[in-house]
C-alpha cells in the first residue's frame, strides 16, 4: 500500500515526544505510504486472501519449535508498526479482523497477545490514506504472528524527520523484536548518516528492521535501500482455495534496483553490483492478489473491508516472520536476531540453499529502469518470497 471505535481490544495510548534531533537536511522530506488499493462493488464482505491461505501459502503454518510441541505464532514476541498520522479506530478495526479470521482477540488477558498505540505527540490529525496504512499493517501482522504483542507508534505528520523521531521511540520499547516500515521516500546523498536509527539500542534485545522498498519500481526508496534494513519486494501471487501456490511471479510495481549512495555491504559480495542492491525478500504485493484489510475511517468515501496490495502488504509480513523466528531462538536459547549483524546475512546465505525461498522468475517492473525477475537473485524480487518453515529453521542457528 503506498500511498476507531473501542471494543474489547485492550488499548494502551501512550503520548511520548522524542528528544532526538535531526538535521535540517531531511526536514523538508516527506514520506509515502507503499499501498494500492483494489477497488470492487461492495465493502460489507471480505476481498482478497485469507490469513489461513496466505499462512499455507508462505509455509507460516508448518512452524514448530521444541521438537513440535511450540507452535511458530511469534508468542513472547513484540512487533513494532511505525506510521504517520492517527488512526482513531485501529483497536476496534482490529477486533473485528480478529473475529472474521478466528485469531486471538489482542486483550492482553487469558494468555492472549496485546496491542498498544503510542503517539509520537498528544495531538496527531488524522489522514485517510495512512489510516488505511495502519490497519493494513496491524492486522496483518497479527494474521502471521497471532500470538506475538504489536505496538504501534504513530508520527506526528508523514515528514522523514518525524517518522524517524518515530522509529527511535520503536526500537527503545522493551521486548520489541522487529520495527516495520511500510513507507519510503527517495534517496539522498546524506542518508547513511541516518544508519543509525536502524540499529539495536545499547543494553536492548536485538532488533530487525523491515521495509516496503516501493510500489514504482527503479529508482529505489529509502529506507529500504539502507544497508541496516531488510527491503522487502512485490509478488503476484496465485493461490488455489486452501493456499496452495499456482504460481508467483515479480509484481510489475516492485521496487528495487541499485543505490546510487549506499556502499555494498559484506552479505552481499556475491552479487554483481558495485553498490548496495535490493530487495532483500519478496512477498506478496500485488492489489488484484491482494489482502482483506478492515478499516472504517472513510477511504475515497467508503469504509468496511477493502482488498489492499502493494509492498507494504509485505513489509509487517515479513517482520512477523522475523518475531517468530526470534521465538523459536528464545525456546533454542539463543538471542533475538539483529538486523545488519544476522538477519540481512542469514537470509543471503540460506538463499544459497534450494527450498528457503520461492525462486521467481519472470514478471517485469515498471520505472527506470525495467527490471525482469530471473533465476536467482534479481531486482525485482530478490532471491524469492519465503518458504516460511524452512527460512525460519535457517535463522535459528
Amino acid at each position: 500500500m503506498r500511498g476507531k471505535n473501542q471494543s474489547n481490544c485492550a488499548f494502551a495510548l501512550e503520548s511520548l515526544e522524542s528528544r532526538r534531533m535531526l538535521s535540517a537536511s531531511i526536514h523538508s522530506l516527506t514520506a509515502q505510504p507503499s499501498l494500492h488499493v483494489e477497488p470492487f462493488v461492495t465493502s460489507t464482505t471480505p476481498h482478497g486472501y485469507t490469513p489461513l491461505q496466505v499462512r499455507h501459502a508462505y509455509g507460516f503454518d508448518q512452524i514448530t519449535f521444541s521438537g513440535g510441541t511450540l507452535n511458530g505464532d511469534g508468542k513472547g514476541q513484540t512487533i513494532a508498526i511505525v506510521d504517520a498520522y492517527d488512526d482513531p479506530n485501529i483497536t476496534s478495526d482490529l477486533a473485528k479482523f480478529s473475529t472474521q479470521y478466528g485469531l486471538p482477540q489482542m486483550t492482553g488477558t487469558n494468555g492472549n497477545p496485546i496491542f498498544t498505540k503510542v503517539k509520537q505527540a498528544t495531538r496527531i490529525s488524522g489522514n485517510a490514506g495512512w489510516s488505511l496504512e495502519i490497519a493494513l499493517d496491524v492486522e496483518w501482522a497479527h494474521a502471521i504472528a497471532p500470538q506475538a504483542n504489536i505496538v504501534l507508534v504513530e508520527a506526528k505528520t508523514a515528514s522523514i524527520s518525524n517518522l524517524l523521531s518515530s522509529v527511535d521511540l520503536a526500537r527503545k520499547r522493551s521486548g520489541v523484536a522487529s520495527v516495520s516500515m511500510s513507507w519510503g521516500a527517495g534517496e539522498f546523498s546524506t542518508e547513511s548518516s541516518y544508519d543509525t536509527y536502524f540499529t539495536t539500542p545499547s543494553g536492548h534485545t536485538n532488533v530487525t528492521f523491515v521495509s516496503s522498498s516501493g510500489d514504482d519500481g527503479a529508482p529505489v526508496e529509502w529506507p529500504a535501500i539502507s544497508a541496516n534494513v531488510v527491503s522487502v519486494g512485490g509478488t503476484t501471487l496465485n493461490l488455489d482455495a486452501t493456499g496452495n501456490i499456482l504460481s508467483e511471479t515479480g509484481w510489475s510495481g516492485s521496487g528495487g534496483g541499485v543505490s546510487a549512495y549506499i556502499a555494498k555491504p559484506s552479505y552481499q559480495s556475491a552479487l554483481p553490483y558495485a553498490k548496495r542492491s535490493n530487495p532483500d525478500i519478496s512477498y506478496d504485493a500485488d492489489p488484484n492478489t491482494g489482502f482483506p484489510v478492515y478499516d472504517t475511517v472513510s477511504y475515497s468515501g467508503t469504509t468496511g473491508w477493502f482488498e489492499v496490495g502493494g509492498t507494504s502488504a509485505g513489509s509487517p509480513q515479513i517482520a512477523a516472520l522475523i518475531a517468530i523466528a526470534d521465538q523459536g531462538r528464545k525456546a533454542a536459547g539463543n538471542g533475538a536476531l539483529d538486523s545488519r549483524s544476522q538477519t540481512l546475512p542469514m537470509l543471503y546465505a540460506a538463499s544459497g540453499t534450494a527450498g528457503n525461498f520461492h525462486d521467481i522468475s519472470g514478471g517485469t517492473s515498471t520505472g527506470s529502469p525495467n527490471y525482469t525477475a530471473v533465476a536467482g537473485y534479481d531486482l525485482v524480487t530478490g532471491p524469492g518470497s519465503p518458504n516460511g518453515n524452512s527460512l525460519v529453521q535457517q535463522l535459528l542457528a
